[in-house]
């Protein structure tokens, strides 16, 4: 079984949920997505780390960092990182946090001794909705100084993020849209 099929049982099994829901965008929707069950899971992480991996190894532009919203980006990163490093092409990870952190440097974005100035980075999501999530960390992985490359999700809802994204010059790349995964 090839690995995108194979991540597809995995989300329908552990992360797909039919019901009613309050979505992050304030949005209700009659099923629920929670990437986590599965970027959590050895074998689901592992999964989504290679086939991102893919997608950053195939872009056109380098990338030079991979990074996210924490908490949802959080496996997402730290996986296709470590895939990277076992591809022989290491690809440093950050986390973007929600807040800035309240002491010390009083940073909003954690891992950037890692990162190249100015470098282009691939930003990460679990799943995307409306696509405000990565345009605040667009923002703020811009005021930074880095230029986004990349934008990727596990799975595209279909409700008008990657239009939203798009629109300001962010195509997003998916490894499911909601078609492919649920029909």
């Amino acid at each position: 079984m090839d690995e995108k099929q194979r991540l597809k049982e995995i989300l329908l099994e552990k992360s797909y949920r039919q019901g009613t829901f309050k979505l992050s965008s304030g949005k209700e929707s009659d099923f629920y997505i929670d990437g986590k069950q599965t970027t959590l899971s050895a074998e689901g992480a592992y999964l989504c780390g290679k086939l991102i991996f893919e997608l950053i190894r195939d872009n056109p532009e380098k990338i030079n960092a991979v990074g996210g919203m924490t908490l949802g980006a959080d496996p997402l990163v730290t996986a296709a990182s470590l895939v990277s490093y076992l591809e022989k092409s290491p690809i440093p990870a950050f986390i973007v946090r929600k807040e800035s952190k309240g002491h010390g440097t009083g940073q909003y974005i954690e891992g950037l001794k890692n990162m190249p100035a100015g470098g282009s980075v691939a930003l990460l999501e679990d799943v995307v909705t409306t696509g405000g999530t990565l345009l605040q960390v667009i923002d703020r992985v811009e005021a930074q100084g880095f230029k986004v490359g990349l934008v990727v999700t596990v799975v595209d809802r279909q409700e008008g993020g990657a239009e939203v994204l798009a629109a300001k010059g962010y195509p997003l790349k998916s490894i499911f849209t909601r078609a492919e995964l649920i029909g």
